[in-house]
């Protein structure tokens, strides 16, 4: 009798501990869905500064930056840890945790070696355009290397969940949302004004889509003349409004408020204009609460994904620069657009169920003419000048001026052929030509393919070149310009531009907010490839497949 009883006090107790095994497993499924956000924004701001957030504090509102900075999480020293800060380098490199050395998007366009002609980072005359008539729809992700967050997304989803990229710029709304994205969408300028994708993407554009194209919000912004948000005498964190360092509209005697944009469309390419004002950011904002309304964004079971890159703001940094009126006049309007959106996907997503980071894909240099008129060492480096003088090198000290093949992107790229015939050692003659281009006016460091490919440099301009050297697309000498130095394009135009290692250009602003993310900040160094792994740890899933990036657990909660 005991031994029956024992028997069944046995089979209650296992049976016991096997419904608690059952009971702890549906928790723990229960907490892992419920722990991960519906939605994820990534918003990356073309040419945003760091010092922006704070410049500007003081006009934003409390609903725009100021609550992602005094509500989620602000890294104050985010960096991008290479030189070739360009838009597609930098969006690539969010999005992918990863450099140029894995993800293989060396700058917007470059030099292929292999076909001896000039590649566009997203170019691809495989599909073709929806949405207009243009070949501006000839795109694809097809030369990133690696896959982004939203891939790994996809592939831990079994494909499900929509993943989603917009953007003015084809690569700022294509590369973020990599290979296996269900729309990219781009705006097309010109007589069109428009947004458009790719057949890369899908074949005719949603119902949606077209619905907005035809809408008349374009009409209504490109009709409205452009002056400041508040009055511009409270713009005392910016320069005087007339100055030489500013480039002007077509059209235009001076670089100055108001703005006659309905007057001035016909000048600058009619339906383009709207992405040299702010105008462009807002309705890339309209577009974008379009979407998540029309596509039921953050309503599935299942993790959607929307990247919204605000270029506008990158066509106003080159025109007027770093101090002007006019960049802080998109900045206050920026934040009102950054507001309307919080807003809406708190009342529509709930504020509970999504998770936003927003960065910027590189900075800028203060217009070179302006600190020179204030005693600040800074340059303009003539490229034609320099192409002439690297050639009577050459021919000084090989015989020859065929062995430059191109220089472009601060890259020196050899003739095989010619180079075969010297018969000299490739590293030789590498080595001969970046010593005698260090002497060069304007030109700061210089390095070998040779070198990069055999010496590791963990820190200054060198280690940020090497981080943007791809071993089988760069070229056979890589070098640097001076400390606020660009090109003389700019000299006489006014403006300002980006595209070095030094930290104007890759200091940027990183905030995260929403939902798995702490209330802080942080001081310490952080790079801006670090964002890939942080959102793909918060939504447990592997990393992109090139990551070198590390999560930064600090913003977790």
């Amino acid at each position: 009798m005991k031994k029956y009883f024992s028997i069944i006090t046995m089979l209650l107790f296992l049976s016991n501990c096997k419904s608690q095994s059952l009971n702890s497993t549906a928790e723990i499924d229960s907490q892992i869905k419920s722990s991960k956000p519906k939605l994820i924004v990534g918003i990356v701001v073309d040419q945003m500064r760091y010092d922006y957030l704070n410049r500007f504090y003081n006009k934003y509102s409390e609903g725009g930056f100021k609550k992602l900075m005094t509500k989620g999480y602000m890294i104050n020293n985010a960096h991008f840890s290479f030189s070739a800060t360009k838009t597609a380098v930098g969006h690539s490199s969010i999005y992918t945790g990863t450099t140029p050395v894995n993800h293989g998007i060396l700058a917007n366009d470059w030099y292929d070696k292999s076909s001896k002609k000039y590649i566009n980072c997203v170019g691809d005359t495989r599909y073709k355009t929806i949405g207009t008539s243009s070949d501006k729809g000839q795109k694809s992700p097809y030369r990133l290397q690696t896959t982004t967050i939203s891939d790994q997304l996809h592939l831990a989803q079994n494909m499900k969940g929509k993943v989603i990229g917009m953007s003015s710029k084809d690569r700022g709304a294509i590369l973020p949302v990599g290979h296996t994205a269900d729309a990219a969408y781009w705006y097309d300028g010109g007589n069109h004004g428009k947004f458009i994708s790719s057949t890369y993407y899908l074949e005719n554009l949603p119902k949606w889509v077209v619905d907005f194209n035809n809408s008349g919000k374009v009409e209504n912004y490109i009709n409205t003349p452009w002056n400041t948000y508040y009055d511009i005498t409270t713009y005392t964190e910016s320069i005087e409004d007339n100055n030489v360092y500013e480039q002007t509209l077509k059209g235009e005697k001076t670089p100055t408020f108001p703005h006659n944009i309905p007057e001035l469309r016909n000048k600058n390419d009619n339906y383009s204009i709207i992405t040299e004002t702010p105008f462009g950011n807002s309705l890339l904002t309209d577009f974008a609460i379009a979407s998540i309304n029309a596509e039921q964004l953050g309503k599935s079971s299942f993790t959607d994904f929307l990247s919204i890159s605000y270029s506008s703001t990158d066509y106003i940094g080159h025109g007027y620069g770093v101090v002007s009126k006019e960049i802080q006049d998109t900045y206050i309007r920026l934040d009102k657009d950054i507001e309307r959106l919080i807003t809406h996907l708190d009342s529509t997503v709930g504020k509970e169920n999504y998770t936003l980071f927003l960065t910027a894909d590189h900075g800028a240099t203060h217009v070179p003419q302006y600190l020179i008129d204030n005693s600040i060492p800074a340059n303009y480096f003539d490229k034609n000048k320099f192409k002439a003088f690297v050639k009577e090198v050459t021919l000084n000290k090989f015989g020859t001026e065929k062995l430059i093949e191109n220089i472009s992107n601060n890259t020196i790229y050899f003739d095989k052929k010619e180079l075969n015939q010297l018969k000299i050692d490739q590293g030789i003659v590498q080595q001969i030509i970046a010593d005698e281009i260090i002497n060069y006016d304007g030109i700061y460091k210089t390095v070998t393919a040779r070198t990069l490919q055999t010496t590791n440099f963990t820190e200054g301009i060198l280690s940020h070149i090497q981080n943007s050297y791809n071993q089988k697309l760069s070229g056979d000498v890589l070098y640097a310009y001076e400390l606020s130095t660009i090109s003389n394009w700019y000299e006489n135009k006014g403006g300002t531009t980006h595209g070095s290692g030094y930290n104007y250009n890759t200091h940027v602003p990183l905030l995260f907010y929403g939902k798995g993310i702490k209330n802080g900040a942080s001081n310490s160094y952080y790079r801006i490839i670090d964002i890939a792994p942080t959102i793909s740890t918060l939504l447990g899933i592997e990393f992109p497949n090139g990551n070198t990036g590390t999560v930064i657990t600090e913003v977790l909660k």
